[in-house]
C-alpha cells in the first residue's frame, strides 16, 4: 500500500490504481472478481483510517502511516498534469455531473484538456456496451484516466478490460470524488478527515443509504480483522 508521500514515486506508464476502505474490504469478502481487482492492481491506496489501523494491528510489513484518500490521489495527479499540460478523461457518472466537472476544471486546472464520457446507466453492461466503452478510452488515449462508476463496479470493470485498453497512463478508480469535485456532494470538514471520522459525516448526511455500509459494516470489518489476528498466531 502507498502513503500519500509515496505518490511522487509512482512510475509513468500504464498503472491500475485502486483504493480500499472498510466498506470495499467487506464487499470483497463475498465477491471474488472484486478481490482479484484489489489484489492484482498495480497500486493499492489505504483510503480509510480503518485500513491503516488494520495493517498495524495485523503487523503487516511496512504498514501505511496514514490514510490516503481518493481525493488526495486526485489532487496529486491533477496538479501534476496541470503543470505538464495534458489530456484527462473522466469516465463515469452522469452528463450533469460531468458538465460541472468540465466547468470547474477550466477554472482550477486550465492547462488540462478535459474529455468526459458517461457510460450507460444499467446494472450490467452488454458486450456491445463494453466494446463501445473500451473503444472510447482508446480513441481519447488520455494522459490520465479517472473511472467513476462506484465500487465495486468501477474496479471490476477496469480489471476485466485492462488488457483491451491500449493506453499508457495512470488509471484511478475514484468513485465519489467525481461528485466531490463537481460540488454535488460535500466532503467532511477537515477536522473530521484528520480524526478519521469522514465516514461519520457521510452517515449523518445520508443515514438511510449509509446505515448498512457503516453501522453494520464497520463492526463486521473489525470482527474480521480481530479474527484474522487470532487465527494467524
Amino acid at each position: 500500500m502507498k502513503n500519500k508521500d509515496e505518490l511522487n514515486n509512482l512510475p509513468d506508464g500504464k498503472l491500475m490504481i485502486n483504493t480500499v476502505n472498510a466498506y470495499s474490504f467487506n464487499l470483497a469478502q463475498r465477491d471474488e472478481p472484486f478481490i482479484r481487482a484489489l489484489k492484482e492492481c498495480d497500486v493499492l491506496i489505504p483510503d480509510g483510517a480503518s485500513i491503516v489501523w488494520a495493517c498495524n494491528f495485523l503487523k503487516h510489513k511496512n504498514p501505511p502511516e496514514s490514510r490516503t484518500a481518493g481525493w488526495d490521489l486526485f489532487e496529486f495527479e491533477m496538479d501534476k498534469w496541470n503543470k505538464r499540460g495534458g489530456k484527462v478523461l473522466f469516465f463515469g457518472s452522469s452528463e450533469k455531473v460531468l458538465a460541472m466537472i468540465r466547468k470547474r476544471c477550466a477554472e482550477v486546472y486550465p492547462n488540462i484538456q478535459v474529455e468526459t464520457y458517461s457510460p450507460p446507466f444499467k446494472p450490467d453492461f452488454t458486450e456491445e456496451d463494453n466494446k463501445m466503452m473500451v473503444d472510447k478510452i482508446n480513441e481519447v488515449n488520455p494522459d490520465l484516466l479517472w473511472i467513476g462508476m462506484t465500487a465495486p463496479k468501477q474496479e471490476k470493470w477496469t480489471f476485466a478490460h485492462w488488457d483491451e485498453m491500449n493506453i499508457h497512463c495512470h488509471v484511478g478508480s475514484i468513485g465519489a470524488v467525481f461528485d466531490f469535485f463537481a460540488g454535488t456532494k460535500k466532503r467532511a470538514p477537515e477536522w473530521c478527515q484528520k480524526m478519521g471520522l469522514e465516514w461519520l459525516h457521510r452517515f449523518c448526511t445520508e443515514p438511510k443509504r449509509m446505515f448498512r455500509r457503516y453501522i453494520i459494516g464497520n463492526p463486521r470489518f473489525i470482527q474480521h480483522v480481530v479474527t484474522q489476528r487470532i487465527f494467524s498466531k
